[in-house]
């Protein structure tokens, strides 16, 4: 297994150094792993499971690159993270796919393909049968090779032991929320409160649904997987990375990306966390509030002025996207949301326009309907 060194001073210290190592490796790095799997997924024998592959990559791009940018906070393993990151990533996407627009409204269903999750984290694990409670199967070896890409970069993160507990809970929380999420109409609402009881007391300052939210991010594992780079992390420090992401970094998160889909999950009968505040300024300023939250956590971190980087470029993503335009109630939270910004986030907010129009992002997704 090869050995990645440390080197002093690898995470950026400013927004400059940041967006240039974004432009110089992460785009780079991330469209070479999304050409390879495109290819492989336009060539799914089962014509539903090769629509979802491919419509998943086309439509989430900017989920791969907004992911891949904690390898530029460990660039020496970046070889390492950026496969990773956007193999872990594509199977969310495309399982996201299979389950929002797919043909199956079976939780069994939704659980089985989630293993390929665990499974991507945890090599101890043997592969399943992900496709075995559905019609669909023949998808030519694509997901297994997604789960095995991930499989073989863990085991290459000299402190991948320490955190792979912490991994793995968040990605069974992920689960956990797909499952919930998608299974039929009338019984979401109330699996998904019976779901957070547990977890209440622990998390009394969020709404049931902040907590759903939070649990839909990736971004903790991903910070994981960076300092799993570091030779000799200890426990104590990986949970303090773990606790610095879930609740609120992960909420804000999936708040802004539930925020910006408001019409289109409308349209697709999707549930989405962001109806479920009374009216539209509760919803900002709900949102504020975590952002605030997260802010602080962050400042507590090592690594702490990337990490503020990360809560300010959310931000900026986020509404920055050209879905907001044609959504007139998202339009005024989203300028309650962007006053008084910070310059990070006026200089975030530009790149990510700009990298949206070189990449050739938010492109219509091409998917067939639930039934």
């Amino acid at each position: 297994m090869a050995m990645i060194t440390r080197s002093a001073g690898a995470a950026p210290k400013g927004p400059l150094s940041l967006m240039f190592r974004v432009y110089r490796h992460v785009l780079p790095g991330v469209s070479a792993e999304l050409d390879d799997w495109l290819k492989m997924a336009g060539a799914i024998p089962n014509e539903e499971l090769r629509t979802q592959a491919v419509a998943s990559i086309k439509s989430k791009r900017f989920h791969c690159i907004g992911g891949a940018v904690y390898a530029v906070l460990r660039p020496e393993a970046r070889g390492v993270l950026i496969p990773l990151i956007v193999a872990l990533q594509t199977i969310s996407d495309y399982l996201d796919n299979l389950c929002d627009r797919s043909t199956s409204l079976d939780a069994d269903d939704f659980r089985r393909l989630h293993l390929a999750m665990h499974e991507a984290v945890d090599p101890s694990k043997p592969i399943s049968d992900y496709y075995a409670y559905r019609s669909e199967k023949d998808d030519g070896g694509y997901l297994r090779a997604l789960v095995e890409t991930c499989r073989r970069a863990v085991q290459m993160l000299p402190s991948y032991r320490t955190v792979q507990p912490l991994v793995s809970e968040l990605v069974g929380l992920y689960g956990d929320l797909q499952v919930y999420k998608h299974i039929a109409q009338e019984k979401r609402l109330e699996a998904l409160r019976n779901w957070w009881e547990p977890y209440r007391a622990q998390y009394s300052e969020l709404h049931w649904n902040e907590f759903a939210a939070a649990t839909g991010s990736t971004l903790g594992m991903f910070c994981l997987f960076a300092r799993a780079a570091d030779e000799g992390l200890r426990e104590a420090e990986a949970a303090a990375i773990r606790d610095t992401y879930f609740p609120y970094v992960c909420g804000l998160h999936i708040l802004l990306d539930y925020l910006i889909d408001r019409e289109e999950d409308r349209i697709g009968g999707d549930l989405n966390f962001c109806e479920y505040y009374a009216d539209d300024q509760s919803t900002a300023e709900r949102i504020e509030w975590v952002a605030e939250q997260a802010r602080e956590k962050v400042q507590t971190a090592d690594d702490r002025e990337f990490h503020g980087m990360i809560v300010e470029g959310l931000m900026a993503l986020y509404l920055s996207d050209p879905k907001i335009k044609s959504q007139p109630g998202v339009v005024h939270i989203t300028k309650k949301l962007l006053r008084r910004s910070p310059w990070t986030r006026v200089f975030f907010f530009i790149n990510s326009i700009w990298i949206r129009k070189k990449q050739g992002i938010n492109k219509p997704q091409i998917q067939s309907a639930r039934p």
